[in-house]
């Protein structure tokens, strides 16, 4: 099997968040510098922030990297604004080298694998799943791997690719119910199948460089989410049922977790403002090629609104 050459993609995110009154401050945490593993190198990474602050950068409990910051001054907007250079040297997975449901309940750890074998938030096994998986053939088949790989052929036929059907917090029973839904809608419901089969499944979030490949779908200027699965005698496999298809040299992996809520671009806090609208750009291409003009696509921020502090009455005489 002939491995493809590295590919050198430069991706640019760009969000802003705008308030229908002056938010006194706000608190946001970033997940938009890709991860150094699995065939990945990030050349260059870079922050903009409007208004300007300082973010700090750490790493969360599943290893991404992370930056937080705050703003602590009357504002109507936020502008984030990432850019980076990554190269991606894939290897084919050859699933003919993978083990049986044997081997995978040998390989079997529930420390290890603890966070992603058990239901969380938007990875659950409702009843819905279960009516769904049979009827549409989905079941375990003779070893993991193909069993994954039938799984997210099934999604990719039944589901309608549909931007604005469902929203960053809808819950799994959505799109089972109504057939309709984004990347991280065909994920979560990947995921909690393979879980309730023991195998250890997490989501990731990032982008795919759309190359018009057949069946391709990607909603032009958004992210892009698929799950890894931990397979016996391949480790974590990438499988993107979006595009009925492994992870390849297209997939720019950003952030890892249960689900959606622990791999988020942009989650936050902001003090007042009101109503909140969020409008993000993204744009992949190889590096060296100009950028196409991205429209901005309007998403649901991820923000938790809270009221600003009351300052207390002055006692009469009292130091104002």
């Amino acid at each position: 099997m002939t491995a493809p050459a590295p590919r050198r993609f430069l991706v640019e995110h760009r969000s802003e968040f705008r308030y229908g009154a002056p938010a006194h401050g706000s608190l946001m945490l970033l997940r938009l510098r890709p991860r150094e593993e699995c065939g990945q190198r990030v050349l260059d990474f870079g922050l903009d922030i409007d208004p300007p602050a300082a973010p700090v950068a750490f790493a969360d409990p599943f290893g991404n990297a992370c930056h937080l910051f705050n703003l602590h001054r009357l504002h109507r907007r936020t502008r984030v604004a990432s850019r980076a250079r990554v190269e991606v040297d894939r290897r084919p997975v050859d699933g003919a080298a993978g083990g049986g449901w044997a081997a995978l309940a040998a390989d079997a750890d529930p420390v290890r694998d603890w966070e992603f074998l058990k239901p969380s938030r938007f990875v659950r096994p409702v009843p819905a799943l279960a009516a769904f998986a049979a009827a549409n053939g989905i079941r375990r088949g003779a070893d993991p791997f193909s069993a994954l790989r039938a799984a997210a052929a099934a999604l990719y036929a039944a589901f309608r690719y549909a931007p604005g059907a469902t929203e960053v917090d809808s819950p799994i029973e959505r799109i089972l119910e109504t057939g309709e839904g984004v990347c991280q809608d065909y994920t979560h419901v990947l995921l909690a199948v393979a879980r309730s089969w023991g195998v250890p499944a997490r989501y990731v979030s990032g982008y795919l460089h759309a190359e018009g490949a057949a069946g391709e779908q990607a909603a032009a200027g958004a992210s892009h989410a698929w799950g890894e699965f931990r397979l016996p005698g391949l480790g974590w496999v990438g499988i993107d049922p979006t595009n009925d298809t492994l992870a390849d040299h297209r997939h720019v992996r950003v952030a890892v977790g249960r689900d959606y809520a622990d791999a988020a671009p942009t989650r936050g806090a902001v003090f007042g403002g009101g109503a909140s609208s969020l409008e993000v750009r993204v744009t992949v291409v190889e590096d060296g090629a100009a950028a196409p003009p991205a429209a901005p696509r309007p998403e649901r921020p991820d923000l938790r609104v809270l009221a600003p502090a009351r300052r207390p009455a002055a006692r009469p005489g009292a130091d104002q």
